[in-house]
């Protein structure tokens, strides 16, 4: 509502209430003194514009009213009433309780008033701090979409790259060689030729497959699944491999319920792992898995913990990073496989490792 929109409904209250007033003034001047009971009734009346006057204009205007009232009022007591003291008490004390009604209506109206446009500002701030709120919140998000967005194309970038260049040295070599077997010498070690061109067709075939496996896993087919009898299934199956490297391949499970799980998978997980503690182990080292049961997460834990020579600090970070491999011969995929197969099963794949003194990797999988 507009300043002059206000001023003219001001306007046409104050003069509603004055009119209310003299009219009932009117009331009790031309009505006969003998008929007491309409007189009682006039003066009750008075409240009316009182209190409405105090409602609409606060302290002042039930003051304001009041007074007027009294202004009204009294010449009617003074000179058709005869003004005795005495005699007309009650009509004096009327007069009185007008003005504190007035008052103290307006003071409680004012303070209503103040209190709700208080609350109305406040209203209005937080109304005004949601709406930014909301506006900050909608450009964080989009900011956070571009991030997110530039994040994926910076490591499908890296990814790219860190492919085309394990994808680059074995085409280097089967490029090499079959140059070597075009000429003329190569006949004499035509077989040995043959036999780079073979394994780096290998190598070249097991990074592409590592990679789509990272990049596109099978569904997983879950079912009840013993994690123990796999264990010693894949232990029994890579001993020979263990025994040749001298490394010593030791399980020790625990009781442990069942799980449901893709057994395949879980195999493809924890035989990567001991993989990897056969082969960082020296000869002489040992590679030791365990299995045990904590009943207060509901979860199994399997540790595969080895005596090589430890993570440096500084790879600890990036061993799971699809591609990282401290080994020349390994394409960095293992690991990285690993932990996705894991955590598609609501578990997880943390190690432990300290320079020269092994490495532990442990498996949490929900019971």
């Amino acid at each position: 509502m507009t300043g002059s929109a206000v001023k003219k409904t001001g306007l046409a209250k104050g003069m509603a209430l004055l009119a209310c007033v003299i009219g009932i003034s009117l009331l009790h001047y031309l009505t006969p003194l003998r008929l007491a009971m309409l007189h009682d009734i006039f003066q009750r009346l008075y409240y009316i514009p009182i209190i409405l006057a105090a409602y609409w204009f606060g302290f002042r205007g039930g003051i304001g009213c009041a007074l007027l009232v009294t202004f009204c009022y009294a010449p009617h007591i003074l000179f058709q009433w005869g003004g005795h003291i005495a005699m007309e008490m009650e009509k004096y004390l009327e007069v009185i309780l007008y003005n504190v009604v007035g008052g103290i209506t307006g003071m409680l109206s004012q303070q209503e008033r103040t209190r709700r446009e208080q609350l109305e500002e406040t209203a209005k701030g937080l109304e005004d701090s949601y709406r930014q709120l909301r506006s900050q919140s909608e450009l964080i998000i989009r900011i956070e979409e571009q991030l997110r967005r530039a994040e994926r194309l910076s490591a499908l970038g890296e990814l790219s790259a860190i492919l085309a260049h394990e994808i680059r040295n074995p085409l280097a070599s089967i490029r090499g060689t079959a140059e070597i077997l075009m000429g003329d010498g190569a006949a004499a070690n035509r077989d040995e030729f043959l036999e780079i061109l073979v394994k780096e067709s290998d190598r070249l075939n097991r990074v592409v497959e590592d990679f789509l496996r990272m990049a596109r896993p099978e569904p997983a087919v879950k079912k009840e699944c013993d994690i123990n009898y796999e264990l010693a299934n894949i232990v029994m199956l890579l001993s020979a491999q263990a025994q040749g490297e001298e490394v010593e391949l030791d399980f020790a499970p625990g009781e442990i319920p069942a799980v449901t799980a893709d057994p395949e998978k879980l195999r493809q997980a924890f035989m990567n792992i001991i993989l990897n503690g056969i082969q960082a182990s020296a000869p002489g080292g040992r590679v030791q898995v365990t299995t045990s049961f904590d009943s207060q997460s509901r979860s199994i834990e399997i540790r595969f913990c080895d005596n090589g020579p430890g993570i440096a600090a500084e790879a600890i970070g990036k061993i799971f990073e699809p591609f990282f491999t401290t080994k020349g011969s390994g394409t960095g995929l293992g690991l990285s496989i690993t932990r996705k197969i894991l955590e598609g099963h609501g578990g997880t794949l943390e190690v432990e490792s300290a320079p020269g003194e092994g490495a532990c990797f442990r498996v949490r999988l929900p019971a």
